[in-house]
């Protein structure tokens, strides 16, 4: 099945190597409102070593429909890409 949510143990590894596919199934997790899901992935952030979160940065970016949110998000993310970051 191609949208299957891989198990735990997969998907924290996928993360931790820097895996794009699974990192996104695991983000998918963490968007849903599926009881199971919400479960798994507190299991998979309560797993992460805390080097792991310290790399990151969160950006909250609102706004009301139509506004270009997502448009700047693609922009933003290119344009990191473009300096070598993931």
């Amino acid at each position: 099945m191609r949208n299957q949510i891989p198990d735990i143990n997969t998907l924290l590894a996928g993360i931790l190597a820097g895996n794009r596919v699974l990192l996104a199934k695991a983000i998918t997790l963490v968007e849903s409102t599926r009881p199971d899901h919400v479960a798994m992935a507190q299991e998979i952030i309560g797993r992460l070593p805390t080097r792991q979160m310290e790399k990151g940065i969160r950006i909250g970016i609102t706004g009301a429909p139509g506004s270009g949110k997502s448009t700047f998000i693609e922009a933003m993310g290119m344009h990191l890409i473009k300096q070598g970051k993931k």
